[in-house]
């Protein structure tokens, strides 16, 4: 729609005539609409604010500037209905404070503290050292098998290869090397 056309309906309803208002209405009524609606992602309050942004714009139309392009002016006012309109919803929150109502009475909150607590590093400290001593009390076959094993992460077949011993005797060897171990940690508990 040429400028022209926009400034004379202005000039129209400034004058009092209601047919030059609904006919700014009907040419923007869309474009508003799609500024709202990209802004709110509602389309029940994007028509809301069609109406909001029009009421806001002819109740201030005398204060319009003719030098700039009046679909400017009213797409500013869209924006701005939209944004103040985002800005008033409220945030549904609770309180970690207050109690909480319910229909059977008042419910605290209580949150669980995640925070850094020194005695489990101690405990997982003390359980290492535990298991590295009670390694090293194993008869050598059975402390050298689990250490390739469980330290050093090689596949049996290559523990085998570096002691020279069958596979079966490696997995043995760690079967029992385990059964040692749990034995010795049990009474360490």
């Amino acid at each position: 729609m040429p400028k022209d056309d926009d400034q004379a309906l202005v000039k129209s309803a400034l004058a009092g005539d209601q047919k030059a208002y609904k006919a700014l209405f009907e040419m923007h009524r869309q474009a508003i609409f799609h500024i709202a609606f990209k802004i709110i992602r509602n389309s029940e309050e994007a028509r809301d604010l069609v109406q909001e942004t029009f009421i806001k714009a002819f109740s201030s139309l005398k204060t319009y500037d003719p030098s700039y392009r009046f679909s400017t002016w009213l797409y500013k006012i869209a924006a701005n209905c939209s944004i103040d309109s985002i800005r008033k919803r409220k945030i549904n929150a609770m309180s970690l404070d207050k109690p909480i109502s319910t229909k059977d009475g008042e419910v605290r909150m209580e949150v669980a503290d995640f925070s850094y607590h020194p005695e489990h590093d101690l405990d997982s400290k003390r359980k290492r050292v535990s298991i590295e001593e009670a390694i090293n009390e194993l008869p050598d076959k059975y402390r050298e098998v689990i250490i390739m094993r469980h330290k050093e992460d090689k596949p049996y077949e290559e523990i085998a290869g570096i002691l020279h011993v069958p596979v079966g005797t490696v997995k043995a060897r760690i079967f029992r090397a385990r059964e040692l171990l749990k034995k010795k940690l049990k009474s360490v508990r």
